[in-house]
C-alpha cells in the first residue's frame, strides 16, 4: 500500500458551524456548591467554551499542526494516519509515540520539540481517532492496532525501533514490543498512581491480594475503591453504550468539550496549555471522532486478544510517584525506573523537558 502526504484542511463551513453551535448552547442548571463532586461546573466550562469560540485561533492550530509532516496509508483495510519526522542524524533510532484516551497525536507536539534531533519520530493516530477514519469493522482494539504498528514501521523501511506510550497507547506500545520482538529494541511508558489503580481494578483477584492493614496495600485498595465507586462512570458508558453517548459526542460541541476536559483537569497535576487541550477537542469535532473513540474502548472491554509480557528492554516514567506505584506493578530490579514528584495522566503536556530526559536516557541506552 501507498503512503500518502496529508494536509489537515478543515472547511470554513466548519469552523464557521462549530462557532454557531458554541454562540446557540442550551446551558443546563446547576446545584450551588457541589463543585466537581458531580462532574464539570458549569461556570469552569461556560468560560473554557466561550474561549473556544472567541479566544481560541483554530487556524493557527492548523497551521502549527501542519508545519509537522503528516501522511496516511492503509493498513489491514484501515486508513491510519501518522507524523513522520526524520532526524537530521541519521543514525538516530526510530521511536513510535502513542496517544492514548481522550487524547491524540497533538499532546505530543511539544515533546516532538524536545525529541526530533535524537529520534526519527512516527506518532500515527489510534484507529478511530482524529484523521484515523472511518472505521468500518469491528475488533479495532489494542492488539490489531499493534500489529498495524508493527506493519506500519515495517513499511517505512525501519529495521530497530523504539515504542512509547501512555494510557492505552501503553498496551498498545507492549503490545507491539510482544508481537514485533526481533526489531523493538525497548518499550517505554509513562504512568501514575490514578492509572496504576485504575488498571488494577481490572486484574482479577487484585484487591484479595493486598493486605489492608498494610500502608502500602491500604493505599492502592482505597484508590481501586475511589476509580470503581467514582472515577469510572465515563469508561463504564462507553464501554457498554458508545452508539448511545456518540449521539451526544457528534451532535454538541460543548458535551464533547466537557467530556474530554473533565479528565483534562482530574488527571494532570501540573499546568497544561488550555489552547493545545482545545486543539485536542478540536480535533475530535472537526472529524466527528467521539463517537468511533468511544467504540475503541467498547472493542479493549471486550476484546480477549492479548499478548504476552515483550521480552525486551523495559522503562518506566512514573509521575507523582508513591509507593503504590511500584506495588501495583512490581518492576524487575533492571527495569529503567525514574519517579517524578508532579505530573500525572498526560506528562508530554504537564512535564515535556522531564519526559523527553528520560526517553533520552532510557533509549540512550539501547541505541
Amino acid at each position: 500500500m501507498s503512503i500518502e502526504p496529508f494536509t489537515i484542511a478543515i472547511p470554513r463551513s466548519a469552523v464557521d458551524d462549530l462557532a454557531d453551535r458554541l454562540a446557540k448552547t442550551r446551558w443546563p442548571d446547576e446545584i450551588p456548591g457541589v463543585g466537581w463532586s458531580r462532574g464539570v461546573p458549569l461556570e469552569f466550562l461556560r468560560e473554557l467554551a466561550e474561549h473556544w469560540g472567541s479566544g481560541y485561533d483554530w487556524r493557527a492550530a492548523e497551521a502549527r499542526l501542519n508545519a509537522l509532516p503528516q501522511f496516511t496509508t492503509e493498513i489491514d483495510g484501515q486508513r491510519i494516519h501518522f507524523l513522520h519526522l526524520r532526524s537530521d542524524d541519521p543514525e538516530a533510532l526510530p521511536l513510535v509515540l502513542t496517544h492514548g484516551y481522550p487524547s491524540s497525536f497533538a499532546e505530543f507536539t511539544t515533546l516532538i520539540g524536545h525529541l526530533r534531533q535524537h529520534f526519527h519520530l512516527v506518532v500515527p493516530s489510534l484507529p478511530g481517532f482524529g484523521f484515523s477514519t472511518p472505521v468500518r469493522e469491528q475488533g479495532w482494539a489494542m492488539s490489531r492496532t499493534a500489529r498495524a504498528w508493527a506493519e506500519l514501521m515495517r513499511r517505512l523501511g525501519y529495521d530497530r525501533y523504539g515504542v512509547h506510550g501512555g494510557d492505552v497507547g501503553a498496551g498498545v506500545s507492549g503490545m507491539v514490543a510482544s508481537f514485533d520482538s526481533e526489531h523493538v529494541v525497548g518499550v517505554h511508558v509513562v504512568t501514575d498512581p490514578l492509572t496504576a489503580a485504575n488498571t488494577a481494578t481490572f486484574i482479577p483477584g487484585m484487591a484479595d491480594r493486598l493486605d489492608p492493614e498494610d500502608p502500602v496495600d491500604k493505599l492502592v485498595l482505597e484508590r481501586i475503591a475511589a476509580f470503581t465507586g467514582d472515577g469510572s462512570g465515563y469508561l463504564a458508558i462507553q464501554n457498554t453504550r458508545p452508539q448511545t453517548i456518540g449521539y451526544l459526542l457528534n451532535d454538541s460541541p460543548v458535551g464533547q468539550l466537557g467530556w474530554i476536559a473533565e479528565k483534562f483537569e482530574e488527571w494532570t497535576d501540573l499546568p497544561y496549555d488550555r489552547d493545545l487541550l482545545l486543539t485536542n477537542v478540536s480535533l475530535y469535532w472537526f472529524t466527528g471522532t467521539g463517537i468511533s473513540a468511544a467504540h475503541y474502548l467498547y472493542e479493549q472491554a471486550h476484546s480477549s486478544d492479548w499478548a504476552p509480557p515483550a521480552a525486551v528492554p523495559q522503562g518506566f516514567s512514573v509521575f507523582s510517584a508513591d509507593a503504590s506505584v511500584r506495588k501495583l506493578l512490581a518492576p524487575a530490579a533492571d527495569v529503567f525506573w525514574v519517579e517524578h514528584g508532579r505530573g500525572l495522566h498526560f506528562p508530554a503536556m504537564e512535564a515535556p523537558e522531564a519526559l523527553a530526559a528520560d526517553l533520552r536516557a532510557f533509549f540512550g541506552d539501547l541505541k
